[in-house]
Order: structure tokens, then sequence, then C-alpha cells
């Protein structure tokens, strides 16, 4: 693989399978060391509660809680923090909060049933969960649209209460936070993080109920926590870095490309940004592109090294081989800017959110486009899909006999259970049969 300051491949090339595998390998979140500090955090908050989080907290955040309700916000805090951002940011969390709302309303399931003709009844009863954690990363940047993207859909599903946590180092947490949190109407809310505060949501503490579900992204702390509580509640995903694969045609403007790529580069340094394209002239003034448009970003130096690391422009002989390579690849997002977009679209096996067409940029589907920007990484697309109102709601099968059926399927069950050597199933089933 050639690298300047990112990588450049050739699909044509021999060893392209290889090279392809080494570009993408990620190690997963599983570290020994990390995994036995959170073994400890675990046990600790679930054997000493409010006391342990507040230990932990003062040690990792720089804090100097002295009681549980020096980590408790109140409602109000929230509405005071919304009174005092800027009128344009307001008008941002608003118009993004109900694009949010309204895709999710699409995603709402209904319970259902039939009954068949000898009256006995079937169906699903679909009900949401009771209880839901968000946990929104603090510390070096504010996500307040993290806070939209996990509350909005458990709020759209019905959840009865929302508890939301978010790390406050030093005691310091962004207003935009705040007033995310507001307008998506989260119940409550801690200013706790790192695996002291999943373990809080998970297990419960004498201020903090434990919840169904944890969702939301966090550091190797957090995401080794939730794989530990995973099982005791249930859990959204465990998120990898974050990743674009870029499928275009040569036609678009290759600063838009090339900013398209450093929209996830500036992530973090193991965020990925690949292109895919069969022309080699264009790659080349992408190419140009992000080496001068890199030194303009604030977050230049982190960029930069996802980009030498992780990122890659790779020739391609023709489109359908770029949507091969991308299934191949399913990554989180997926931007295909061709000519005719919808074309290809059938074609598309595996990607965590698909953005067609020239002026779909990725970003717009971070912040307000309306789809969750909560998304499979590291290939997991293949077989996850986005976060969503479905998460938030469970699933009950409904089974009411009518005697007639319940003669007709005992005799069937009765037979089945004696094969299999179940002699009280077959009793059961049996007592209900017509004589």
């Amino acid at each position: 693989m050639t690298r300047k300051f990112i990588g450049r491949l050739s699909a044509v090339d021999t060893d392209f399978d290889g090279q392809l595998k080494q570009l993408l390998a990620w190690e997963a979140v599983a570290n020994k060391q990390v995994e036995e500090i959170v073994a400890e955090i675990l046990q600790q908050v679930r054997n000493r509660g409010d006391a342990a989080v507040i230990e932990y907290t003062n040690r990792f955040d720089r804090r100097n809680l002295t009681g549980a309700e020096d980590f408790c916000l109140t409602p109000q805090a929230l509405t005071e923090a919304l009174a005092r951002i800027g009128v344009e940011e307001r008008e941002a969390l608003e118009v993004s909060a109900r694009r949010v709302r309204e895709y999710h309303e699409h995603q709402k399931q209904g319970s259902w049933r039939y009954t068949e003709a000898d009256g006995t009844v079937l169906g699903q009863q679909i009900t949401p969960m009771e209880r839901v954690g968000i946990y929104v990363p603090g510390g070096k940047a504010s996500y307040p649209s993290s806070v939209l993207m996990n509350a909005i859909p458990a709020k759209v599903a019905g959840v009865d209460s929302v508890a939301m946590v978010v790390p406050a180092p030093e005691g310091e947490i962004s207003d935009l936070v705040l007033a995310a949190a507001a307008i998506a109407e989260v119940d409550q809310m801690f200013t706790i993080g790192g695996a002291q505060a999943v373990a809080a949501l998970a297990y419960g503490t004498e201020t903090i109920a434990s919840v169904d579900k944890i969702v939301g992204p966090g550091n190797i702390f957090v995401a080794s926590a939730k794989r530990a509580v995973f099982g005791h509640v249930a859990i959204d995903m465990i998120a990898g870095p974050s990743e674009i694969l870029v499928i275009c045609d040569g036609a678009t403007d290759p600063d838009w490309i090339a900013m398209d790529l450093l929209s996830q580069a500036e992530h973090d340094e193991q965020a990925q940004a690949i292109l895919l394209c069969p022309d080699a002239e264009f790659l080349d003034a992408v190419e140009s592109s992000l080496e001068r448009q890199l030194a303009e970003l604030p977050r230049a130096t982190i960029a930069a090294k996802s980009l030498m690391d992780r990122g890659a422009l790779i020739l391609v002989d023709s489109l359908e081989q770029a949507i091969k390579i991308s299934n191949r690849i399913a990554p989180e997002h997926l931007e295909v800017s061709v000519a005719d977009p919808e074309s290809l679209l059938p074609q598309i096996r595996h990607a965590g959110a698909i953005f067609l067409g020239r002026y779909t940029a990725e970003a717009l589907g971070d912040y307000c486009a309306g789809p969750n920007h909560v998304l499979p990484t590291s290939g997991t697309a293949r077989f996850s899909s986005p976060l969503g109102v479905y998460d938030f709601q469970k699933r009950s099968s409904i089974i009411y006999c009518s005697p007639q059926g319940a003669d007709q399927l005992g005799r069937v069950a009765a037979t089945l259970a004696c094969g299999e050597g179940l002699e009280a199933h077959a009793r059961s089933a049996t007592f209900r049969i017509k004589k």
C-alpha cells in the first residue's frame, strides 16, 4: 500500500484482499487491565452504592462530591440551561429534535393478533421498557446530539422513565447538553460518568434506580463496563471508532468529498475514512484537497493521524466493484455520491446508514436529518441495525386457546412431548383433550 499521509490502494492488485484486511483491522474493546479495573468498580458500586459512585467520581473526574445530592440535577437546572443558550442554538436543537422525533414515530410497532377457525387466538403484544439509562460522553467534548438520538426514540417508544448520566470533570458541564436533555424530556439526570455510572444504572444505588437497558457511547472503560453488565441489563451495542466510506463516480466536487472524509477523521485517531472511485485522477484531486483542507482544521492533528493510520483512497474498476467492496466492509456511514444513486441502492446489503446523492453529506445524519446516528461499526452492520424505537420495545407472544383449539393442539403437543421423554408436558396437554 502506497502511503503519503493517506493510504492508496488498487482493487486490481493481486494482494488487495490482504491489504484491505489489514486496513480494516481494529482491536475490539478487550483489554485485560481495563477489564480488571472495571470489574472492581462494578463490584464496589454493586456493594456500596452511592458511596462508591461518589468515591470514583471524585477520583476520576476531580470532583468534591460529599453526597448524592451533589450529582443529581433537577428539572429546573435543565430548563435554566435551555434559557441560557443562544437563540440560534436553541432553534437548532429544536429543529433537530423535531426531525428525529418525526422520523422515529414511523418506527413504532403495534400489537397484533389473529383468530383461527376454531377460535384460538394468536398474536403479539408490544410494550415499552419501563426504565432506560442513556450515557452521554463528557470531558473532551460535549455531545447534545447524542442526548437527542438516544433519549427521543425511547420517549417515542413510550418508556416510562429515561435516566441520563453524563460526566462533569471538575464540575463543568455543557449548557447545550443540559438544554438538549430538557428538549428531549429526560426524566432524571446525574452528573457521573465512567464505569461507575454504568454500574449505577445496571445495579441501582440508594439514589439511582436500576434500568432495563443502557444505551449510548463512551470510552474504553464505559464500553468494557457495558459489556460486563450485559445480561443483567440490555445494552445497545459495543461501538468501535467512527467510520465513513464514500463511493464516488469522480464527478462530485473533490473538496466536498475530502471534507466528508475529514468529518469522520476528526472524531479520533482511530476513526476510519475510505474513498472508493474508478477515476485515478479524481483520487489525486481528493488527496490534494485533503492535504490542503486538513491544515485549516482545529482538530488537524487528530484527523491527520486517523488518515495516516486507517484512511485509504482506493481505485476500483467500476461502481459495481465498489459496491462489492463496500458490502464486505459493512461501513457505519456509506455515502453514494454518484449520478444515479437509486440504481445502486438495491445492491447495497450492509451499511449502518446510507447517504444518497452528491448533496447528502454524512454530517447531516449526525445532527438533524432525522434517522438515528447511533450505528453499528466495525463490520457489525452485517447483522446489526441503527438504534431505534424498536430497541426500547419488547414483544410478548399471545396464545389464547379455545376448547376446540386445546383439543387439537393438545394431541399434537402430547405426541411431541412423549417423543422427547417429557411425560408431565404430555399429561398437561392431554388433560384438556376432549374425552
